[in-house]
């Protein structure tokens, strides 16, 4: 199946501490970007055609690829000048690089690559900057054998607030993390049908539009996942992740378990 990937968007809480228009899935986790890490971790289960929705700050992840170094992330020998690869990150990989609007939203982004996707039935989606370890054949096979017109990974609410539960007289009668409140949010892992484009206006959002009038109609479908989930919203967040790549804490790159 083709993967759409969001990278074009400004991700304005990751500026502090970086370069100024470096886009947030070109962050670095280890010796590779996170869009790199949400590639190979589809690329793992055999999904190795991706489109990349562009943007802002798109010169950089073109760059990236153009001038790819498989040397960084695999083994290989070097004899007599020449090197011989003992392995290969995106030697299978297809990409296509679509410019899709410096601001265009989410589910616009998905609208400018549709043609892309023409006689796919079904493909995946993903805003190409959260890791993590779900089981994506089970997320899809569970799609298949539904009707759903779209799915979506929902992950407990991350954080550590506390919800405060009040009584009649303004005295507390409880305190819940959130994380253990009955409540889900959204995991930024998509399944699609050429479905959601009916209901995705011109300049709309994915979940906001397409989710959201799917759920009405009862065509959305939830993956629950309480695995391992990680987004990289803030500076904070992906130095973080950065440090657990150094300690070898890596529960994302299921691809190092072979």
């Amino acid at each position: 199946m083709k993967v759409v990937l969001f990278c074009g968007g400004h991700g304005m809480r990751m500026r502090t501490g970086t370069s100024a228009d470096v886009p947030k899935p070109m962050q670095l986790v280890g010796p590779r970007p996170l869009i790199w890490h949400v590639m190979r971790y589809y690329a793992h289960f055999g999904h190795t055609e991706f489109i990349l929705c562009l943007g802002y700050g798109a010169h950089h992840i073109k760059d990236f690829f153009l001038n790819y170094e498989e040397t960084t992330s695999n083994d290989f020998v070097l004899s007599g000048g020449k090197v011989e690869m003992l392995s290969t990150d995106i030697s299978e990989w297809k990409i296509s690089f679509v410019q899709t609007g410096i601001s265009s939203p989410i589910g616009e982004r998905l609208r400018r690559v549709r043609d892309f996707l023409e006689g796919d039935e079904m493909f995946l989606a993903n805003y190409a900057d959260v890791l993590t370890d779900a089981p994506l054949p089970e997320i899809v096979g569970r799609f298949e054998n539904s009707d759903a017109g779209a799915a979506m990974m929902v992950v407990p609410p991350p954080g550590s607030f506390h919800c405060v539960e009040l009584g009649a007289s303004g005295m507390v009668s409880g305190i819940t993390p959130v994380s253990d409140m009955p409540l889900w949010s959204n995991g930024g892992y998509f399944v699609l049908r050429q479905e959601v484009f009916d209901h995705i206006p011109a300049g709309g959002d994915l979940v906001a539009d397409g989710c959201v009038e799917l759920a009405k109609r009862g065509r959305l479908m939830a993956y629950p996942h309480r695995g391992y989930w990680k987004p990289t919203d803030t500076v904070k967040e992906r130095v973080a992740l950065d440090e657990s790549y150094s300690r070898g804490e890596r529960p994302w790159a299921l691809w190092e378990r072979e």
